[in-house]
């Protein structure tokens, strides 16, 4: 069997080069079992004919904030290395940020800077920026004026010892490994581990060959999305504390979990107390 996995890793590394088709026809036939059976042993993610067929199109992004930061919760994030490895991470936690009347926002009062166009523009568009002049988040736009959504937070799915690496890579001194619920549990963290910085800034997440958004398998249902008050906005007046984060109920990879607020929610009937 060895020059013929010889072979498929030859063609493993074409494809890997050549940016219009992903690695998986040749991944699948190197996982296939040694008596020929090449039916796919992955998910149906893998199950990809070139590349990007089953990402989400621009009709998905083009929707009303809030409705974009619920439908983003078990979406796939996608991030292509230069070296053609693949990160995948499902959105388990987001916040929105309503555009110019919300407080809390870059863009509050309609302003438009150099720093936050990316808002402005088309739903799909990335809008990275830098806090404490280190650390990046990603937001992507929606519908409506200066509106966009923070991911917050992914579970990591494919790909976790180059997220590993990637994050103790921007770590000061010697730390011991972070476990898997550590990787992304954060706006910047999940930057860090994916490697998206300010290079990321204003690119289309339908058109870009270096990350797109796949379907999630289960959407989840209203009954598992918590709503509750957004993270370190300081003080917004009412805007602090508006339900404008969303976060997957008993996922562990969730950065911060509201339990007040999972009681209340399971007292008024929204979901069965657990």
């Amino acid at each position: 069997t060895m020059p013929r996995k010889r072979k498929l890793l030859a063609q493993l590394s074409a494809l890997q080069s050549n940016s219009s088709f992903p690695p998986f026809d040749a991944l699948e036939k190197l996982n296939a079992t040694p008596d020929g059976d090449s039916s796919p042993k992955s998910s149906k993610y893998f199950a990809m004919e070139k590349k990007n067929s089953s990402q989400l199109e621009a009709d998905f992004f083009n929707q009303p904030c809030i409705s974009l930061a619920k439908s983003f919760l078990g979406q796939i994030l996608v991030r292509k290395l230069p070296d053609g490895r693949e990160l995948w991470g499902r959105i388990v936690e987001t916040e929105a940020y309503l555009g110019g009347e919300d407080e809390a926002s870059h863009s509050k009062g309609g302003k438009q800077t150099q720093r936050n166009a990316a808002m402005f523009m088309k739903p799909g568009t990335l809008y990275v920026y830098q806090i404490y002049g280190i650390y990046f988040c990603v937001n992507v736009s929606s519908q409506g004026e200066g509106a966009a959504v923070l991911l917050r937070s992914l579970e990591p799915l494919q790909g976790l010892d180059v997220m590993r690496d990637l994050r103790s890579a921007s770590r000061k001194g010697p730390a011991k490994p972070l476990k898997d619920w550590q990787l992304c549990n954060g706006p910047s963290k999940l930057c860090q581990a994916f490697g998206i910085d300010k290079a990321f800034d204003q690119r289309d997440l339908t058109q870009d060959a270096a990350i797109w958004m796949a379907p999630g398998r289960d959407p989840p249902g209203e009954q598992d999305v918590v709503a509750t008050t957004r993270i370190g906005i300081g003080n917004r007046g009412e805007w602090a504390q508006k339900p404008l984060r969303f976060y997957l109920r008993g996922n562990k990879f969730v950065s911060v979990v509201d339990k007040k607020r999972e009681r209340e929610m399971a007292a008024m009937g929204h979901f069965s107390c657990s």
